[in-house]
């Protein structure tokens, strides 16, 4: 009887231990399986200080949150964002003008870069911009003739984005005696205010969508040559691999389209609130019907 004892008590405490062995390597599955989901929910997105960027980028934070991702934002200008989505870095970034403004990053980066086909936008314009009381200057070709008038100097915003680039381009073809000052899009802005407050004359790039043309009347200034280029769609792009990791993330940003009044709307809350991120939550909230074609 003692025999059998033994033996039994041997069997059972093998069975233990094969059960004991079980249960640690089902929990080491799991919790590579939790940080592996959890590692998948985290999304970097670049931001640029523009008005529209700060509006989208914060409105793709809040829907992406609320599907229960981690979305943190990154402020990096035109050149350092697409470095770092081509060293991997970064996940997305949501602003790529194209096929004037951006081509050179396009050129630059599309072998290391994926810039989506698919646009949110599609009916940008860029141009310089005068106030709608300089009633001298209809023209790019007119600016020569009435440089005094602004110093030879046109007010730009960041150093390195596409439109800068372009506009570059444009002071040589038409071979203009002007500067091109480089600065930040609120330093440009709040230029472009004072001097409307003070009736004074200036020039400067800018682009539609933008709440400045709600605030004052601005007028493009045409374009024969067309450096600008005519009609710009605004595209995304991703790191190369995103698509895989993320497909349903993917998906909803080709998804994504707004027209006029959406983005405009949308920029009014943003730049109206205390925090970006509160009003990118009012319109979220206030267009669920339209996200939710975005998010299928």
């Amino acid at each position: 009887m003692n025999k059998w004892k033994g033996k039994l008590g041997f069997i059972l405490v093998i069975l233990m231990v094969a059960v004991l062995t079980a249960c640690g390597s089902s929990n080491e599955e799991e919790q590579a399986a939790a940080g592996s989901g959890e590692s998948d929910k985290e999304i970097s997105i670049g931001q640029i200080n523009w008005a529209e960027n700060i509006a989208v980028t914060n409105m793709w934070k809040v829907i992406l949150e609320n599907k229960g991702y981690e979305v943190t934002l990154k402020n990096l200008n035109m050149g350092s964002t697409m470095q770092a989505l081509e060293s991997g870095d970064l996940d997305a970034s949501l602003e790529i003008w194209l096929p004037v403004q951006d081509a050179n990053y396009l050129k630059e980066f599309k072998d290391t870069v994926n810039f989506s086909e698919a646009t949110w936008y599609d009916n940008a314009k860029v141009g310089l911009v005068v106030p709608t009381y300089v009633e001298e200057v209809d023209s790019v070709k007119d600016l020569n003739e009435h440089k005094e008038m602004f110093d030879s100097e046109i007010v730009g915003f960041d150093p390195g984005a596409g439109t800068m680039e372009v506009t570059q381009q444009l002071i040589k073809d038409y071979n203009l005696d002007f500067e091109l000052l480089s600065s930040s899009e609120p330093a440009m802005l709040a230029e472009i205010g004072e001097a409307i407050e003070n009736k004074e004359p200036i020039v400067a790039p800018l682009w539609s969508p933008h709440w400045v043309f709600s605030k004052y009347d601005l007028k493009f200034l045409e374009d024969p040559k067309k450096t600008y280029g005519g009609v710009e769609k605004i595209h995304h792009a991703t790191r190369q691999g995103f698509a895989e990791d993320y497909p349903e993330v993917s998906q909803w940003l080709k998804n994504w389209k707004m027209n006029d009044q959406q983005i405009g709307k949308l920029i009014e809350y943003v730049e109206n609130s205390e925090e970006p991120i509160a009003g990118a939550k009012k319109w979220v909230e206030e267009n669920q019907k339209l996200i939710s074609e975005w998010v299928k």
